[in-house]
């Protein structure tokens, strides 16, 4: 009896340590941040917002954000041992067994997309599963090859947002023009926010092969260079709303202060070439986004 009493106590205090590891298993705070801009994208393309249809949205996005990321982690559970960023997830720790990873990464995606399929429309579906294949499939093998794969990353990163317009039509093909306006903007958003964060990570991604950063010679003024010529451009690209009258003068204002001050961050990099000023920038992307598509909301 005693022993059992000690078997039950044991397996409750385990608990939440399993939870912890399925929440990093999952990036539980990244697919928060994807799902977001699939609802604000869902708020952009609706005229009146159904709120129990967009917590089915809600719902899919993150189980297939997760998803894809738990699949991430399947395939460099190896590598993330190298890194010092990476070697306390849970499978590079052998907290959890392979097995119950792929379990688990599994039910999630094709829970998710059928969610996305059937409280949405079968092209949610359709567009998440492009998601979770585009970034478990292609961009993770290909960060160990080339820089390419930023380009190829952005692809699945910027389409939470036309999914969640594309979520509060009929999805018979009918996809919302601010649903591409807003797919465009969170594709160059990412150029600037993955080299910042690369810069940052750049020595512990060496140790995995991983070539993340524009420039072969890595951090360098040609590196910095790209990151400043893609801010520039993000923010007459995230003005597009404004431009198609989709948002006014006061989203205008809003989107200009934050571009010019992402701007000047890039710049601040460029200029100085430091960790620093990197770590500066990939703290203002992670504001950036929310900010500028919220702003969009606010008309």
């Amino acid at each position: 009896m005693q022993t059992e009493n000690v078997n039950s106590i044991e397996k409750f205090a385990s608990a939440p340590r399993k939870l912890a590891d399925y929440a990093m298993l999952m990036k539980f705070r990244l697919a928060s941040l994807v799902v977001f801009s699939a609802a604000i994208g869902y708020v952009a393309a609706c005229e009146h917002v159904n709120w129990a249809h967009m917590g089915w949205l809600v719902l899919g996005g993150f189980l297939v954000t997760g998803s894809s990321n738990a699949f991430n982690q399947i395939l460099e559970r190896d590598i993330d041992k190298l890194m010092t960023r990476t070697e306390n997830r849970p499978l590079p720790q052998e907290r959890m067994s392979l097995n119950e990873a792929i379990l688990i990464a599994t039910i999630s995606g094709i829970t998710g997309i059928s969610i996305l399929w059937v409280f949405m429309n079968p092209l949610s579906g359709i567009l998440g599963l492009l998601a979770l294949l585009l970034y478990t499939a292609v961009y993770t093998p290909l960060k160990r090859i080339t820089p390419f794969a930023v380009f190829v990353g952005a692809f699945p990163g910027a389409i939470p947002p036309l999914l969640g317009c594309v979520a509060a039509t009929d999805g018979f093909g009918n996809i919302p023009f601010i649903g591409w306006v807003m797919f465009v903007g969170q594709f160059m958003w990412q150029f600037p926010h993955f080299w910042a964060i690369a810069w940052v990570l750049d020595d512990d991604y060496k140790k995995a092969g991983f070539r993340m950063l524009p420039s072969p010679a890595g951090r360098d003024k040609s590196s910095a260079f790209q990151v400043l010529v893609y801010t520039l451009f993000l923010y007459p690209i995230s003005l597009l709303p404004v431009m198609f009258h989709f948002s006014g003068l006061v989203s205008s204002i809003i989107i200009s202060f934050c571009s010019i001050y992402f701007l000047f961050q890039a710049y601040t990099l460029y200029k100085d070439c430091t960790v620093e000023a990197a770590r500066k920038l990939m703290f203002g992307s992670f504001f950036y986004l929310p900010a500028i598509q919220l702003a969009v909301l606010y008309g």
